[in-house]
């Protein structure tokens, strides 16, 4: 179990790839995001995104289920008080493979309530050909092994 103190600046956590396969990404812009690139092949062709192309909600979704895996799954994790900015970078194509990595920026106690520290994470989505694809800064708050003062 990963406590706010095994989170020191500079660790990073690396993602298992996933492949995007088109009847997920279809499923999710069923659901979420009904825009014609993300619903169709020959839609997406014929779009500046050249194919079948995740919704970067999805990308983003899928971001967060790599960071589950890679982490935060077996982490004191409090939930987070919000995400510094998101920006997705390169469209995702039905058949790219993505992995990436969490680096942690920061780490300190918070002076409030001083049994959670909160970790700033720099998030990095990439492609098959190591290319960003989305990248995003948040904060996640951990419960702290010890429970001292701030």
């Amino acid at each position: 179990m990963l406590y706010f103190e095994d989170f020191s600046e500079g660790r990073r956590f690396d993602y298992k790839p996933v492949e995007m396969k088109p009847p997920e990404m279809i499923a999710f812009a069923n659901e979420f995001d009904q825009q014609p690139m993300h619903l169709d092949e020959e839609a997406g062709k014929r779009s500046i995104l050249g194919g079948l192309a995740a919704s970067g909600w999805h990308t983003s979704a899928i971001g967060m289920r790599m960071m589950l895996d890679a982490f935060m799954g077996n982490s004191t994790s409090q939930g987070s008080p919000g995400i510094d900015f998101m920006d997705w970078r390169k469209p995702v194509i039905a058949g790219d493979v993505l992995s990436g990595f969490s680096l942690v920026l920061e780490a300190r106690r918070s002076k409030s309530k001083p049994d959670l520290g909160i970790v700033k994470f720099r998030n990095e989505i990439n492609n098959q050909a190591g290319e960003p694809v989305a990248v995003s800064e948040c904060s996640v708050l951990f419960r702290c092994r010890d429970k001292g003062k701030a």
